[in-house]
């Protein structure tokens, strides 16, 4: 019976990819979707295919033909391509042709040499318990039988940190499982080959390798992953706890906590960053002095070499303010909108801020992260004030460059009458002369085309 192996994962988790250092004169690949593998490498493949009687019979070709390492990617599509092709069908005879189909492609595995291993990558699911385990379609698989039992070796495929592992054993919250002692560590590098040849070596089948080789495989494959606690937390680094000593307590020692940890605040973090760079532009502009040697002048790429010269500072990054911190920073009393640092005379604008210039009679508007003088030699220059006092204030600057006129009339437009429409003025505006009628008009000289012309009266 050849060596069964369930590799499960989240899709982008290293499956298809753990391929990529196995063989391709003894591998062979079943491709139910004929997907393109996601690496330079080419494989003996059946490709697009999902009937089991036409995937067993290649498998046992490819055996016999010198093939060691079989891999089904994805075996999940055995089900999936047939149900959306039949989604169209009722009845129950559909799922069970589906779990027939799904299962003669493991059962044929008692018909293959020992020294063989088949690998079944799939899909994951979540239960409704919490338990993380292949996916399937229906409940009959499910249900009748449970498909990580046929297997003893079931891995799982992570990423922590952009490196990709096989998880070698169970969590808790999935059905991971592997024989005890045959893996080095909880994570593993993800190489489908070095897998294949620890399966060889643990039961001794076929041309396995020797303890002392695969002890140089595990050195480079084994990983410093903890396995993670109940609650899903993992521990990083391979941290080990040694017992020393206890040390003889001082008189400091002895001194009460302040309950203080060595975790640095987010204003302690941009402290040191904000030296850190005064430094460093300190050490930029020495190099740049050293360079000129006493020249006024000195070429652009020979400055920009002498500052390229002087390491930048490794800045780190503020972490998030906790409660304690954001409580009293709340706490703190502010200048006004936005504004903080109130014991110096400038103050660094934490939101846009609107103030009043009295000296200018000027409305002026500060945006966040600017910084203002309020106050210069004990007398304040620019006063906060809300955003409707700013909108009245410029409402108030523009009417007073902007007067209204004494005669709102004196060039307004005429009303829409016949003929272009003109300005009138306010001598226009104004009735004429009691004395002037409409006899006094100047009669506008008639064409001689032989039609009557009317004359509009002026007013």
């Amino acid at each position: 019976m050849a060596q069964m192996l369930l590799i499960m994962g989240e899709s982008g988790t290293g499956k298809s990819t753990s391929m990529r250092n196995c063989d391709p004169a003894t591998t062979a690949v079943v491709n139910p979707v004929g997907k393109p593998l996601p690496f330079k490498g080419k494989f003996t493949m059946l490709n697009s295919e999902v009937e089991s009687r036409k995937i067993c019979k290649f498998m046992k070709e490819q055996v016999a033909a010198g093939k060691k390492l079989l891999v089904v990617d994805d075996f999940q599509y055995i089900l999936s391509v047939p149900y959306m092709n039949r989604i169209k069908e009722n009845g129950w005879d559909k799922w069970n042709d589906f779990g027939a189909n799904y299962f003669e492609i493991i059962e044929v595995c008692k018909e293959l040499p020992d020294d063989v291993v088949v690998a079944y990558m799939t899909h994951t699911e979540t239960l409704e318990n919490g338990v993380t385990t292949i996916k399937l379609i229906g409940k009959l698989l499910r249900e009748k039988i449970t498909i990580e039992g046929l297997f003893t070796i079931v891995l799982r495929t992570g990423v922590n940190e952009g490196k990709y592992y096989f998880y070698t054993q169970n969590s808790g919250k999935d059905t991971v499982k592997s024989p005890m002692g045959m893996f080095p560590a909880y994570a593993i590098d993800n190489d489908l080959n070095y897998v294949a040849d620890k399966i060889r070596n643990f039961y001794e089948v076929g041309e396995y390798k020797t303890d002392a080789e695969m002890g140089q495989a595990d050195a480079q494959a084994a990983s410093d992953l903890e396995k993670p606690d109940a609650n899903g937390r993992r521990a990083r680094g391979g941290k080990k706890i040694t017992s020393t000593a206890t040390p003889p307590t001082t008189t400091e020692d002895a001194a009460p906590k302040t309950g203080r940890t060595t975790r640095k605040t987010h204003d302690e973090v941009v402290a040191e960053n904000n030296q850190k760079m005064a430094d460093y532009m300190a050490e930029r502009d020495k190099a740049i002095d050293a360079v000129a040697d006493g020249r006024e002048e000195i070429p652009f790429d020979e400055a920009c070499a002498a500052a390229d010269s002087v390491p930048q500072p490794e800045l780190e990054t503020p972490p998030r303010r906790t409660r304690k911190e954001r409580k009293s920073a709340e706490q703190s009393e502010p200048v006004q909108d936005g504004t903080t640092n109130t014991d110096s005379e400038s103050v660094t604008l934490d939101a846009d801020t609107y103030f009043y210039v009295p000296a200018d009679d000027n409305y002026v508007m500060k945006h966040k992260g600017d910084t203002v003088d309020l106050i210069v030699d004990g007398v304040e220059v620019m006063k906060v004030i809300s955003k409707e006092e700013f909108g009245e204030g410029v409402k108030r600057l523009a009417q007073a460059d902007n007067p209204k006129p004494e005669n709102p009339i004196d060039g307004a437009m005429n009303p829409p009458e016949k003929g272009r429409r003109t300005r009138r003025s306010a001598a226009q505006a104004q009735p004429d002369n009691a004395d002037t009628t409409a006899d006094e008009t100047p009669a506008v000289d008639e064409q001689p085309t032989g039609r009557t012309r009317r004359v509009r009266k002026t007013r």
